[in-house]
């Protein structure tokens, strides 16, 4: 067990938590037990004739942690997930137990890649993927991790050995831009909640070997906290191998009225992002994929400072201050729309040079002949291609077995500075407990992303793409109307994002049973683009976005161990330079490399109206804890990706409206040798709106669109999810356990308006065991996908043309059967 290991030390934990309680005026209140607290509980010896007074999960309401409130007075869903939490999957990866214990949570694993996942709550993404509209606000110790250009979290840069506890909140204004469908705040270990050394090495299945460190311990008001994983996986399909290195430590200091830590946190990973496969590929060989290389390594390293000073036994002041560099290079192989081109076009130049598909132009404004529009002069420009020289690209036929192809590549370097401040109060109001808090906060970015396109060619046979050194672009100088731009231009973008949060929230306990809670956030968003090329001043752009979002909430204790809870509360999201800078049908970019010149896009508002129960009892002599929500969050001016007819490319635009509505239960046992939860949820997500969408490579699409009506569902969502887990010790020192993960169909990304077959739905098992050989050395194993379901939990469409393929359906395929062994050692 990490942390304390001691009876004494529990018992002293158990007993800190109460006296928080009773300091808070909370005691009397029983809340929703964390997974902690029952350990907790149980753990402590209870002296005979003691009166063992109820539980109080504290959580942070807003990115601050410091002084928290219990969680039974949050007038909307949440979900505490421990460090054991975490432990307890033997996982790398911090999506797996964020996924699997979040009752609304569901997984889009994309690039089919455990360390690249999405993770979805009640529809909205937290995803690592650029080109995923993002919907969820993320924190790790009050510092926001959703990236500058695009909003995406790599979740792979967060260490999952060093967190200490996660909470996913419903949405709650307070944690700013992004929080459309709620937020996650990480926590993570320091040296006065984590004592002791714990070690750990394990491999298995598909080449994985990787190990972990952590320390930890206080000595004189000092705490030291540092922890390191590693981990190399090949990856259950071809070309996917992955490598982390991650390093995070915490230096501590706390005293009678303060605390402050100094964080440093460092990573460096490569990662295999290979994507969804034809479905007729599949069928032959499930570990094989469309295109590659496709790679992405990330490289992040940031320093903070965070503290809080109790300035009277009411009132204490919080914040800190952070910088962060995070620097991305993407890799990725495509099939190319290039052929000769011909005579009709480009008369002086004719078929021995190459163009882009000239099917799909239909020429320069007047129409007419290339001898009487001049205009074709400019439309030849656009459509051949030439190198970074300047000289025309010549078309050579290709030996059978090879087409065209090319490698695209990305690079983001992104400088963040940040701080934030807020202060907390417990003082009574009226004479009726009351918590106050108000802050502010201000993140700043400096932004350079960088592409390039190189022609190379493909394999057939391997569908590997080899450069062949020459750099697509356009004629340098040369200008083209904007509806004729060069797809493969080079880019070279400057950006910087400003955003500035003030909020204040109260929570006002009206009766000891009831409890009011009103807030509301006013965010600034301040978004400048500039070229720094110097031949696409069309990219540069000022924006501003600035929105007051409230919040208003009431909490009811119906009984001892039963609450009631329901809220209203709306939050805005700002698009993304990555967003701003593609967003034209005309005029789509490859998301994952150049951008064009785009119309504004409007800042997206939700809507949420959410009301509950939850409580914690007992049952046949053990402790249950439970919670039933229900939920709707209207969408105005959504921000949705759709494809775009040049093949491998797309574009951001608004839609009206969508909805997200439905059900969730959650329920945890425990009973002696016995642990057992249950997570359900029903997700309706639909558009609210009526209206033609692209969707080029749709098989029932018409001219490449697909009519929506209001109540079709929205692409990638499965309707119903289920995770049950239960963990047995069959003596002391073996426990046997595992997981069982069902979710139901979904349909292909880019069937919006729902005409097509759907994604099947899946279901795996995962089991695992652990044993204590010695009272700090535990051996474990695992098996996950125990009967080798094959499955997949994202679809989308591709051009058959390029390989003469007719299934235009392709997935990414779930991990196969793969098994894990390992060792611990605590001391």
């Amino acid at each position: 067990m990490k942390g304390p290991t001691s009876n004494g030390e529990r018992a002293k934990g158990a007993a800190s938590w109460r006296a928080i309680a009773v300091a808070l005026g909370l005691s009397g209140v029983p809340a929703l037990l964390a997974a902690s607290a029952p350990a907790l509980a149980q753990s402590a010896a209870q002296p005979a004739g003691t009166v063992e007074l109820p539980a109080v999960n504290v959580v942070d309401t807003t990115p601050l942690s410091g002084t928290g409130i219990d969680a039974d007075k949050v007038p909307g869903a949440v979900t505490v997930i421990s460090s054991d939490q975490f432990a307890r999957l033997f996982s790398f990866s911090t999506t797996d137990a964020l996924f699997q214990y979040t009752p609304s949570a569901t997984t889009n694993d994309v690039q089919g890649n455990a360390f690249f996942q999405d993770f979805r709550f009640r529809g909205f993404a937290a995803s690592p993927l650029q080109g995923t509209p993002q919907g969820i606000a993320v924190y790790q110790n009050g510092i926001r991790v959703n990236e500058a250009f695009g909003d995406t979290v790599n979740w792979d840069l967060i260490p999952e050995v060093a967190i200490s506890q996660a909470e996913v909140f419903s949405n709650n204004p307070a944690f700013g831009l992004n929080a459309l469908g709620g937020a996650v705040s990480i926590q993570m270990k320091n040296g006065f909640n984590f004592h002791g050394f714990e070690g750990s090495l394990q491999g298995g299945s598909f080449g994985q070997i990787g190990g972990s460190l952590q320390y930890g311990g206080e000595k004189d008001g000092f705490g030291v906290y540092i922890a390191a994983d590693a981990v190399r996986d090949d990856g259950w399909r071809k070309h996917s191998s992955s490598e982390l290195a991650r390093l995070y430590g915490d230096l501590g200091w706390k005293g009678d009225k303060a605390e402050v830590h100094l964080i440093a946190s460092a990573a460096s990973n490569s990662l295999g992002v290979v994507g969804p496969t034809p479905v007729e590929m599949l069928a032959v060989d499930n570990s094989s994929v469309y295109t590659w290389p496709q790679t992405t390594s990330n490289d992040m390293g940031m320093l903070a400072l965070n503290g809080r000073y109790d300035l009277t036994d009411t009132w204490q002041l919080q914040g800190n201050v952070y910088v962060r560099r995070f620097k991305q290079s993407h890799v990725d192989g495509n099939d190319a729309d290039l052929e000769s081109c011909s005579n009709r076009w480009n008369p002086t130049v004719g078929s021995s040079k190459m163009c882009l598909e000239e099917d799909g132009f239909n020429g320069p404004p007047g129409g007419g002949t290339p001898a009487s529009n001049p205009e074709y002069a400019k439309f030849r420009g656009q459509m051949v291609l030439y190198d970074q020289n300047g000289n025309t690209v010549p078309f050579g036929e290709l030996a059978d077995g090879y087409l065209y192809g090319v490698i695209n590549r990305t690079w983001t370097d992104t400088t963040t500075t940040g701080g934030s401040v807020q202060a907390v109060s417990t003082d009574k109001l009226i004479g009726h407990d009351n918590y106050f808090v108000i802050g502010g906060s201000v993140d700043h970015s400096t932004i350079n992303f960088k592409s390039n396109t190189e022609l190379g060619i493909t394999s057939m046979a391997t569908l590997g793409v080899a450069g062949g050194g020459t750099y697509l672009s356009n004629l340098p100088n040369f200008s083209l109307p904007d509806e004729y731009q060069v797809f493969y231009t080079p880019v070279n973008l400057d950006a910087t994002t400003t955003y500035y949060g003030l909020y204040a929230t109260n929570a006002f306990d009206m009766t000891d049973r009831a409890t009011l809670t009103v807030g509301a956030r006013l965010n600034v968003a301040a978004i400048n683009m500039e070229d720094a090329s110097g031949v696409a001043p069309q990219l540069n752009g000022d924006y501003t976005f600035s929105r007051i979002n409230p919040l208003v909430g009431l909490t009811y204790k119906i009984t001892s161990g039963a609450t009631a809870y329901a809220g209203y509360s709306e939050s805005n999201r700002a698009p993304t330079p990555l967003e701003l800078n593609c967003a034209d049908p005309n005029r789509p970019c490859l998301l994952e490399n150049s951008l064009v010149a785009d119309p504004p896009l409007e800042q997206v508002v939700s809507h949420t109206y959410e009301a509950g129960l939850r409580g914690t009892d007992k049952l046949l002599g053990g402790d249950i804890t439970w919670k039933l929500g229900i939920y709707r969050v209207d969408s105005d001016d959504d921000i949705i990706a759709l494809a775009s007819e040049q093949t491998g490319y797309g574009y951001y635009t608004n839609v009206p409206a969508t909805r997200r509505q439905g059900f969730e239960a959650g329920f945890q046992y425990v009973n002696g040798p016995w642990r057992f939860y249950a997570n359900y949820a029903y997700i309706d997500a639909t558009f609210q709106f009526a209206g033609y969408l692209a969707s080029p490579n749709n098989p029932l699409a018409v001219d490449g669109e697909v009519y929506v009506t209001s109540g079709d569902h929205i692409p990638g969502i499965p309707t119903q999810t289920l995770k049950l887990g239960a963990d047995y010790k069959v003596t002391p020192k073996w426990t046997v356990g595992g997981d069982l993960i069902a979710a139901s169909s979904q349909y292909y990304v880019g069937d919006e308006a729902n005409q097509n077959p759907m994604l099947p739905g899946y279901w795996i098992v995962n089991v695992r065991t652990t044993y204590q050989v010695t009272e700090n050395i535990q051996v474990f194993g695992l098996v996950n996908n125990l009967f080798n379901e094959s499955y997949a939990t994202y679809g989308t469409y591709f051009d058959t043309g390029y390989l003469g393929l007719n299934n235009p359906q392709m997935q990414t395929p779930g991990q196969p059967l793969s098994a894990y062994a390992g060792l611990r050692a605590t001391f």
